[in-house]
């Protein structure tokens, strides 16, 4: 009777530490999962402090410039800060398409729905037939129109952007397929434009127009400018494996020239959104 008793004893022990072990297990599994997480919240965050310090220098970049006729670098030197790498360019997304120019109450100008038709044709996408829905915040409103998919969208996104409708097109920062958009303009011609730009940029719209290069096309000046007021500041932070691409839009006043940002959002590494 003893032997069984110490049996059962025994059991009772065994199973009594089985269940301790499984708990303790789960316990130290726990802490080495919320450690990770921890661990990786804190590198977010560092990456996060480190991009808004490269928009720091992105904003006392487009803060330095003088009129808004004024180049501004695209690029900045890809710098190191401790185990980091962060790099920041700055676009003009004047020199986008506004969508806005095609899509607000009242009447559109001939000449930018053909540029808006030309557009679409050289990113072979379907031609969208533009309403007077108003302006847009946000692309992802274009999902109104008939026929508009996602991923015509994010073909189109890297190449227009939701300004006020009356805002100019900057000829001296567009790239060569927005210039394409402009009746006449060919791949050669764009690429000769751009060749020229870089050593030489427009004084107006009109001494654009009139240019050797475009001689004889009949080129409307209208939307056109060589003026900027709105910025996208896309910083990248790059650390080991880990990597933040944070993206602010501004906007300088036109009275006080104080920058207001209108939007910031950390973008997916492989986003496309400043591609050219």
């Amino acid at each position: 009777m003893r032997a069984r008793q110490r049996g059962v004893a025994l059991i009772s022990v065994l199973l009594v530490m089985s269940l301790a072990l499984l708990i303790i297990g789960g316990v130290l599994r726990s802490h080495r999962l919320l450690l990770q997480s921890t661990g990786q919240h804190l590198q977010q965050l560092h990456l996060r402090q480190l991009g808004m310090a490269g928009e720091i220098l992105g904003l006392s970049l487009v803060k330095a410039q003088q009129t808004d006729s004024d180049r501004i670098p695209d690029q900045v030197p890809v710098f190191d800060v401790e185990d980091a790498q962060v790099s920041i360019s700055i676009e003009d997304l004047a020199g986008r398409f506004n969508v806005n120019a095609v899509l607000h109450q009242g009447q559109i100008a001939p000449v930018t729905l053909k540029r808006w038709a030309r557009l679409l044709q050289l990113l072979e996408l379907p031609e969208w037939q533009p309403k007077q829905v108003g302006a847009l915040r946000d692309l992802s409103q274009l999902r109104l129109l008939s026929g508009v998919e996602g991923e015509q969208l994010r073909r189109l996104e890297p190449w227009v952007a939701l300004l006020p409708a009356d805002a100019a097109l900057n000829i001296n920062t567009a790239p060569e397929l927005i210039l394409r958009t402009l009746d006449g303009v060919d791949t050669v011609e764009a690429a000769a434009l751009l060749r020229q730009r870089s050593t030489a940029p427009w004084s107006s719209a009109q001494a654009f127009t009139q240019d050797p290069l475009l001689s004889g096309k009949g080129l409307s000046s209208h939307g056109l400018g060589i003026e900027s007021r709105w910025y996208r500041i896309t910083v990248q932070v790059t650390q080991g494996q880990s990597r933040l691409r944070l993206a602010t839009d501004v906007e300088r006043d036109p009275k006080t020239r104080q920058l207001n940002i209108l939007q910031r959002r950390v973008l997916p590494s492989n986003s496309n959104e400043t591609a050219r």
